[in-house]
């Protein structure tokens, strides 16, 4: 099995498929990359696609300590698979925590990163409620630890950004939470503690996030109700950057809505690659 390995030692699973420019996909906190199946088959037609499991998630290594769980840990995690793969650049594509990740790489090592998907970012950084979800998420950690990720499964299914995803494709749904199920519960409860519950609010990285070039998609279903607010925070703060709200959406937007995904990313990404992609024209913004 192929792995990258990080600079901690941890070693990361990952596949690839296809050839061209790069694009990695990372995963969100239920997912792993499995849950990319849908992209790696549409953009490894044009695209070398690599995707991989986290830290904590098997069968890439599952650390003990939640120590090496920090947003940090994370987001250079992408940058080792990158760096095994002797790739200097990649347009990254990532979901929920894997969009905090990709929006890390583009404040903290742009040079690496041809673009950044940013879909379904952003949830638990409302700052009047973030001690309510830093708890939470301490809360949702013991879960996994007491009753297992199965039992956990079954509890979060009906979460209400998941619902549309449910209505919609019953049969993809049923998949989604079956493999969550199978994630290793130790892993899962080190992610909730030191990556989703210590991460800082994007809204406290304002002017950070103003200084980064790179070219952005954000996108966001008009049903994921704690992810609407940080999308159009981004849109106002990246300087390069487009905003895309999925109709009747909800979290899951890779594979609740593939088709429309597959097609905004790979119009996104043509046009950074075509040098189409750039800052927000001065004029076109309302002085108030």
């Amino acid at each position: 099995m192929p792995h990258a390995v990080t600079s901690d030692n941890v070693r990361l699973y990952f596949e690839e498929a296809g050839s061209g420019t790069p694009i990695i996909f990372l995963h969100e906190f239920a997912a792993d990359h499995t849950n990319w199946e849908p992209q790696m088959r549409y953009f490894s037609r044009g695209h070398r696609c690599i995707a991989y499991s986290a830290r904590g998630y098997a069968p890439s290594d599952v650390p003990r300590s939640a120590d090496v769980y920090t947003y940090q840990h994370f987001y250079t995690d992408a940058l080792a698979v990158l760096d095994h793969l002797n790739i200097a650049k990649a347009h990254f594509v990532g979901l929920s925590m894997g969009s905090y990740s990709s929006l890390q790489i583009g404040l903290n090592a742009p040079e690496r990163a041809r673009s950044m998907t940013l879909a379904a970012v952003g949830s638990g950084s409302e700052l009047s409620n973030l001690e309510a979800f830093r708890k939470q998420c301490q809360a949702n950690a013991e879960l996994f630890e007491t009753i297992g990720s199965a039992e956990v499964a079954k509890v979060t299914r009906e979460a209400p950004s998941r619902i549309s995803f449910m209505l919609k494709d019953p049969r993809g749904h049923a998949d989604f939470y079956a493999a969550l199920a199978r994630h290793d519960s130790k892993g899962s409860a080190n992610t909730m503690r030191g990556f989703q519950g210590g991460r800082p609010s994007i809204y406290t990285l304002t002017e950070t996030i103003r200084k980064v070039p790179t070219p952005a998609l954000i996108i966001c279903g008009d049903e994921d109700e704690n992810c609407i607010g940080p999308s159009l925070f981004l849109k106002q703060h990246l300087p390069a950057s487009g905003l895309a709200i999925f109709p009747k959406a909800g979290h899951v937007l890779n594979l609740e809505e593939p088709a429309l995904f597959n097609e905004m990313v790979e119009r996104f990404i043509a046009l950074v690659e075509a040098g189409r992609w750039s800052a927000r024209d001065p004029r076109s913004v309302v002085q108030t």
